[in-house]
């Protein structure tokens, strides 16, 4: 029987070559894909007033919508989007077209006709194309982390329910492209990481930061609650936005928006505003309009954010639906109402999500541009190339043949290509240290490959071996190499914790590549060797 045949007769070679496979199909690679991937839609925008939606957190890379043309224009790239978008007429209809792989190998093409009032309405962020389904960390695709510490120890209980709140409110501001994840370190301390591509750092802090306390007083007494007393929380564009009494007004130093949106109480809180407001007086302003004499005053984690009026008509009755309103300023019209977006939006998140159990504080914070993480990843590329390249020249100056340097890198190259499979598949984010550990991961399958070879090939000056079949000498070589696979997997595991799990991607993927090199890698490599050298026993 020829070696070719024998090597595909192997049964640890076959499995070798399906997971293989799989480890391709779970990448899913596309170098020709077009287009720029939608990351955010923002909620009551022209864009997702048009059918545009934000993807859906549990999608792949490669099935996410890409926009191809806008106006019939050709867009490749982020910047040549911000170049059409820039060269738009306000207030006109525009045709986005878009497409997206869902079920086949071919994508399916969507046209949006979107009312184009200005770009800062548009709604729409935006990112290079994936490629494939290997999903970046932030240091390789830009956004920003943020590590936040409990005041005080919680429960596993409460900081469940504060891994969700978070969860939410991310969802409910319409952020996508997030991590929210517990972490402890080796000293007990508890920690919150959160990571959101595309979003700028100081939006993020404000929105996570803080415990988001929503309170409505009369006097001192609490009328109700952000997230436990609000049944409803209008979002749309016909019971909220711009309020259309006060809108927008020049001062000396700027300029003020007003926003208004509607909610609905609980019919406890109802009764309770019914029975604060039964015994107060009416007053009447200079144009005649009835309100009672106290008003409701608006609490954000204990600071005053909005006093309202209460209508006369409300006094003593149970209502449940009822206006909220506050402001955004800014030096001209459109950097007010961009503020009073961000206000209202988060105002409505907090209304919506109620508060966390216990405050939060921010210990640390990473701001990385698309641009910095872009030029990561390449470098990061060209150290994995040089690196493949090194060790295939020390092997073929060690052994001299290249019937044994082929698998050696043959292996090495598929290795990275598992490890990459297994992370996609797992959803991991693969980071800086998650490259690390692969270089890590690629580096004792070298050590292991040499200990296999060494041990399978004759040696005239080793006595030892000439009294040893084939199978002795590959069990040796493999206590070696499940010794030290052991050793690694010891010295990975205190990692994910380390640093509040911030070196977590480079333990993880650390032990996904050592994992496949000793169960699939190592034993199809032995067989070829010794099918390749033609040792029997």
């Amino acid at each position: 029987m020829s070696k070719i045949k024998k090597l595909f007769s192997n049964w640890k070679i076959w499995v070798y070559i399906i997971f293989f496979i799989f480890t391709l199909f779970a990448i899913n690679f596309h170098p020709l894909v077009k287009g720029i991937a939608v990351r955010t839609v923002s909620q009551n925008s022209t864009a997702y007033n048009a059918g545009l939606a934000s993807p859906n957190p549990s999608d792949t890379p490669t099935t996410r919508e890409r926009i191809i043309q806008v106006n019939r224009i050709p867009v490749n790239s982020v910047v040549e989007f911000e170049n059409v978008i820039e060269s738009l007429l306000e207030n006109s209809t525009i045709t986005i077209t878009t497409e997206k792989y869902n079920h086949g190998l071919f994508p399916e093409e969507k046209t949006y006709l979107v009312n184009f009032e200005n770009k800062n309405n548009l709604g729409l962020s935006v990112y290079e194309a994936p490629k494939s389904n290997i999903l970046l960390g932030l240091d390789l695709q830009g956004g920003t982390r943020v590590v936040l510490q409990p005041e005080e120890k919680v429960s596993q209980e409460d900081m469940e329910i504060i891994l969700e709140n978070m969860k939410r409110r991310i969802d409910v501001f319409g952020l996508t492209d997030t991590v929210v994840r517990s972490a402890n370190d080796l000293s007990g301390n508890q920690f919150i990481i959160v990571e959101v591509a595309g979003a700028n750092e100081e939006e993020v802090k404000e929105l996570l930061g803080k415990q988001g306390k929503f309170e409505a007083k009369i006097g001192n007494e609490t009328v109700f609650l952000g997230g436990q007393d609000i049944v409803y929380v209008c979002r749309t564009a016909e019971c909220s936005g711009v309020d259309p009494q006060y809108g927008c007004q020049e001062y000396s130093d700027g300029v003020s928006c007003r926003f208004r949106f509607s909610i609905s109480l609980s019919q406890e809180s109802a009764e309770r505003m019914a029975e604060i407001t039964k015994d107060m007086k009416v007053d009447y302003d200079e144009f005649g309009q009835s309100y009672l004499e106290k008003s409701i005053d608006l609490y954000l984690d204990d600071a005053l954010v909005d006093s309202l009026r209460i209508g006369s008509g409300l006094k003593g009755n149970v209502v449940t639906d009822i206006s909220i309103s506050g402001s955004g300023i800014g030096r001209d019209r459109r950097e007010a109402l961009t503020d009073m977006q961000t206000g209202m939006k988060k105002l409505q998140t907090i209304l919506i999500t109620g508060s966390l159990p216990v405050k939060l504080d921010i210990i640390k914070t990473d701001t990385l541009s698309p641009a910095l993480g872009k030029e990561f990843l390449q470098n990061a590329l060209m150290i994995g190339i040089l690196s493949t390249l090194a060790v295939t020249f020390v092997v073929i100056i060690r052994y001299r043949k290249i019937k044994i340097a082929i698998p050696i890198i043959t292996v090495i190259t598929s290795e990275i290509l598992l490890i990459l499979g297994v992370a996609a598949l797992l959803k991991q984010n693969l980071d800086i240290a998650g490259i690390a550990g692969i270089i890590i991961a690629i580096g004792t399958g070298v050590d292991d490959q040499i200990v296999i070879t060494d041990e399978i090939m004759d040696d005239e000056n080793n006595e030892e071996k000439k009294y040893t079949t084939f199978s002795q000498r590959i069990k040796k070589a493999f206590f070696i190499v499940i010794a030290a696979y052991f050793a690694t997997i010891a010295a990975m595991v205190p990692l994910m914790f380390a640093g509040a799990g911030l070196l977590k991607g480079f333990a993880v993927t650390t032990i996904i590549g050592v994992t496949n090199g000793v169960f699939i890698t190592r034993p199809a490599f032995a067989e070829m060797m010794k099918i390749l050298v033609e040792k029997k026993d």
